[in-house]
């Protein structure tokens, strides 16, 4: 099993950026695809963007977040980032890390949730 942290979130003006880490241990998180997740009071954990499995990870982003936040891979430190950049108020919520185990045939077997880390954005 494979365990993850997230970590970077903070309280932000709007324009601001904020870059979030997904730190995983117990696993090579190259194998996983990876996602962030965010969720505001009131409202369902939503994705913001995600990474496909190894060197060829195809990439998409929710619409709210495209040509603003960018994900990627650091195999070396076994950590995702996502990098927000004009970041809004309506980003505010709580972000989670996700990472998605796959079977040798690409058959989803199950998925691991980070704690979360807040992101404030607000003036």
């Amino acid at each position: 099993q494979v365990q993850l942290v997230e970590s970077g979130g903070g309280l932000v003006q709007p324009g601001g950026s904020l870059r979030l880490s997904c730190a995983a241990s117990g696993g090579i998180l190259s194998v996983y695809a990876v996602g962030w997740y965010r969720q505001a009071p009131g409202n369902q954990r939503a994705l913001v963007a995600k990474i496909g499995r190894g060197s060829g990870g195809s990439t998409n982003f929710a619409d709210s977040v495209k040509g603003r936040f960018t994900i990627s891979r650091d195999n070396a430190k076994n950590t995702v980032y996502l990098q927000m950049n004009s970041l809004k108020p309506e980003d505010t919520a709580v972000y989670y890390c996700n990472a998605e185990r796959y079977d040798i045939l690409g058959t989803r077997l199950r998925d691991y949730w980070g704690q979360g880390t807040q992101v404030t954005v607000s003036s």
